[in-house]
This record gives structure tokens, sequence and C-alpha cells, in this order.
């Protein structure tokens, strides 16, 4: 007799549909698992065996092979261990092939017969939906983010005994998405941590921020410590605009495959700040199993890179390709996958290593090759890549004592602003799409420069030597600031504007 069950494992960004077949023969008692599996797999025949018998079912006394097919393809953790368990069950007589017909299972079991949350549910989901499965049960905490995908049922299991009597017609004993009580994963937004009204003076860098988060712009900014660069950037944070549904879906995701979310939903863009000891694996990803990086984990959100010189130049360097492709493609030996990085740069330097050059009231120790040596570590081409930037200096301390009546009324006023220019933004492109994501051929396509800023752009080329790629951004940064003024073409004065955060 043979069994077929559905099942299905992520597989980089998406996810691989696995058939685990079984085969019951007469001979010794034993039990076997074929079809690439690796040492986790392989642990499962004792957690499936404790589970079956532990649950009230009897485990056969005969040779059970389980294969998992395509055989070639490498099988990783501990998502087959509930269709292994449903296999043996039905090679057993103890549940019929019809109930098990049409269904995708997946989860871990516990020797108890408890079932377990999984990573990467939602890719598993999809795979199911694509291979036109009309039932899906997962672990019941996994319901939350496995109800995420429309259009097909979704069914919460807590135990493999419940599972079984579901099946079985004898009682609803799985929860649906109706059940799901959703848990918010909110640690990348912190609606008590700074805002726009937290940062004294700045006028020109909080401008240029504004500007940024609207258009999804990457930038840096430049100046001594204490300036406040490090505060305008966590300010950002909650500047971004919300969440549409499809990216909730996307960045849920990406933090489940990484096994930083099993039950909670991510409701809130991330803000991602690694250290800069930090290596180019965790930074770009990689990995043996190929896993997402913190450019990944930025996904719609923001990448904030602290005292930018500091990182290794190859992890620096290695961004250079998904800030202008928005996708990374992680090649290993076993596999090659591709992750979204749609993520803003937000970094910031000092001027010098020491931190005061040009500084009036401190003096520069720092020789001139030093400082040289230390802005080289931005090459040309990642600053080519970067479409704003702003130097700040020191803050007076008139500024600093200076009290604000209404601490949210800027930041209110500002994020009331973006969220219009978003708004055009999308009735423009449709959703999800910034004025930065656009290619030349589109800039060309949906920009428009009025007579008097188009003879700007074209002096301002000239006299500052602009490549290909900043002369475009610099008409992106024009279109939203133009966006921000409710403007329908760009004119000279947002050109004007967008030009003053170009390095010069």
């Amino acid at each position: 007799m043979i069994s077929k069950i559905h099942s299905a494992i992520p597989y980089g960004f998406n996810g691989r549909s696995v058939e685990v077949e079984g085969d019951m023969n007469r001979g010794l008692p034993a039990f076997n698992i074929v079809g690439m599996a690796n040492k986790t797999i392989n642990e499962a025949k004792e957690r499936v065996r404790s589970a079956i018998v532990n649950s009230g079912f009897s485990f056969p006394s005969k040779k059970v092979t389980i294969n998992l097919a395509p055989a070639d393809l490498e099988k990783d953790g501990s998502y087959l261990d509930l269709p292994i368990a449903l296999s043996v069950l039905v090679l057993s007589g103890q549940l019929l092939a019809l109930d098990v017909k049409d269904k995708l299972f997946v989860g871990e079991l516990s020797l108890d017969g408890k079932l377990r949350p999984i990573k990467g549910i939602i890719n598993i989901v999809e795979t199911a939906k694509t291979a036109g499965i009309s039932e899906v049960y997962v672990p019941i905490q996994n319901l939350a983010q496995a109800a995420m995908i429309g259009g097909i049922e979704v069914f919460g299991v807590d135990t493999l005994k419940n599972l079984f009597l579901q099946l079985k017609r004898q009682g609803a004993f799985c929860k649906t998405r109706s059940d799901v009580r959703v848990t918010a994963l909110e640690q990348h937004k912190d609606a008590t941590g700074p805002l726009l009204d937290h940062v004294r003076g700045q006028e020109i860098a909080k401008r240029a921020m504004e500007i940024a988060v609207a258009g999804h712009h990457n930038i840096l900014i430049s100046g001594p410590p204490g300036a406040g660069k490090t505060l305008l950037a966590r300010a950002a944070a909650n500047l971004l605009p919300e969440l549409t549904l499809e990216e909730k879906i996307s960045i849920t995701k990406i933090y489940s495959m990484a096994g930083m979310t099993t039950d909670e939903i991510v409701e809130s863009r991330p803000f991602r700040s690694p250290h800069h000891t930090s290596s180019a694996t965790s930074i770009i990803g990689g990995g043996a199993n190929a896993a997402p990086g913190e450019i990944s984990l930025a996904n719609r959100g923001v990448l904030f890179l602290d005292e930018v010189p500091e990182f290794p130049r190859s992890v620096l360097e290695a961004l250079r390709q998904p800030l202008e492709d928005k996708t990374i493609t992680i090649s290993r030996a076993n596999r090659k996958t591709t992750y979204p990085a749609d993520f803003m740069l937000i970094a910031t330097m000092n001027p010098c290593p020491c931190g005061y050059c040009g500084d009036p009231t401190h003096e520069c120790k720092c020789s001139e090759t030093q400082i040289q040596n230390y802005q080289k570590k931005l090459s040309g081409p990642l600053f080519d890549r970067i479409d704003m930037y702003v130097s700040v200096e020191k803050v007076k301390n008139d500024d600093l004592r200076l009290g604000v009546p209404d601490e949210t009324r800027e930041h209110n006023v500002v994020k009331n602003t973006i969220t219009g220019a978003v708004a055009r933004q999308k009735a423009r492109y449709g959703a999800g799409i910034y004025n930065s994501s656009l290619s030349s051929f589109e800039v060309s396509q949906y920009l428009k420069l009025e007579p008097a800023a188009e003879k700007l752009l074209n002096a301002a080329s000239e006299r500052l030597s602009l490549s290909a790629r900043a002369y475009f951004k610099v008409i992106k940064v024009a279109q939203t600031i133009a966006d921000l003024d409710g403007a329908p073409l760009i004119l000279a004065k947002h050109l004007a504007e967008a030009l003053t955060f170009r390095k010069r």
C-alpha cells in the first residue's frame, strides 16, 4: 500500500512542494526515511513514533519506508514531521487516503503529539496556493501569519489527535482565520521614540530627511560629533508611511524565514541599525543556507549605518548592487536565492577621524592624509548611488535650550505632508513604488519638467559634471519635492533645492 501526503518547505524567498510518499511491507519492523533528508529530518523518525503512540494511535510493527519527493531536492528542518506522521496513519489504516486528499500539512511534532511552530510559513502557504491545494493545515502558532494569504482555507492545528478528529469529520477541532488574534511585531518603530521636534536646530537637515522619507531616497548626513545626526536618523523611523497589506506580507515573510517571528505580524516598517563590526555575510546575507541579511530584513524600511566609514570597505562595496537593483542574489554551491532589498539607506559620518574638521570651536588634529584616507572609504561609485547629501554643523547653545510648547506639532505636520506625497506617488505609479525606484526610462515616461527647470538641470549637469545616474537622481529628488508641494510638474525651484543636496 502506498500513501501520499502533500507538504512544502521554504526554499529561498519562495517555497517548494514536497510529496511525502509512504510504503509498508512485511519484514522486520523498521522505519526509514529517504529522499535527500538531512539529519534533522532523519531524527523525525523518533519524534513521529512517540507522537503517534502518545496520541493514542498504534505504530505498525512492519517495515515502513517514507520517500520525500522530489528526491533531488535537499530537505532541511522539522517541517515534514506532521505529514510523515499522517502518512504512517494512512498506511496503517487509521486514516483513509480520502481524508487527506487535496490538503497540505506542515508542522513540527513534539513527543506528546503537540505541534510546534515552524519558520517560513508564508512561503509554504503561497506554495500550496500556487499548486492548487484547497486546504492547508499549519501549527496553531503559525495561523496568524498563514491567514495573511487570501484565496485558500487555512486551519490551525494544536495536536495530532485533534487533527485526526477534524479529518474524520467528528467535530471542528482546528482553528480558522476567523479565530485568530493578530499580534503585531512592533519592535521597529517606537511611538515614544525621537521625533523631529526633539531635534534642535538643523532645519536644513530636517527638510532633507522629510524629502528622503517621502521619496524613499538614500541619504548621507555628515557633521561633527553631537550635531544630532543619529537623532535625525532615528526620528525618521517615526515618519515612515504606513504599510500596505502586500508590504506586511513581504516583510513578515522575511522575518519568519529568519526565525525572528512565527506567530506575529510585522505592522511597522523595519529600522535596522547593524554595528560597524558586522560581517559582510550578516549585512548582505548568505551562509550555508543562503539566509537573508540586514539589507533584506530592512526591506520596505530603513537601513541605518551609523559612522559609515567605520564599516569594512568590502561591506560598503557590496551594497552597490542592491542599492541599484533593490534585490540581492546569493549564490552558494548548493543553491541560488534572490531576496528583496528595497530599503532606504540612512548613513552618517564625521568629516574626519577626530570629527572636528571645519569646526570653528574645536581644533582638528587630523593630518591631510588622514582626512583623505577617511573620506576615501566611501568610493565614488557608492557616493553616486546616494540620492542626497547634507552637511550639518554643531547646534548653538541657544537652540539647545529652546523649549517647544508642543513636542509633536512639527512631527505631525511633516508626517501629514509625507503621507500626501506618498499618495501622489501611488496614484502615479501604483502601490509600493516611490520616486527613488524609477528607472531612467520611467523617469522620462512619468516625470515632467517645466522649461526653466530643464534649462537649469542642463546647466547644473555641465557645471557639476553629473554622471548619468546622478543626473536622474536629481530629477527624482526634485519630483519628490514637487510631490511635497502638491505641484503637477517639476518647477525650477524644486530642481534648485534638489541640487543643493548633491555632494560637491
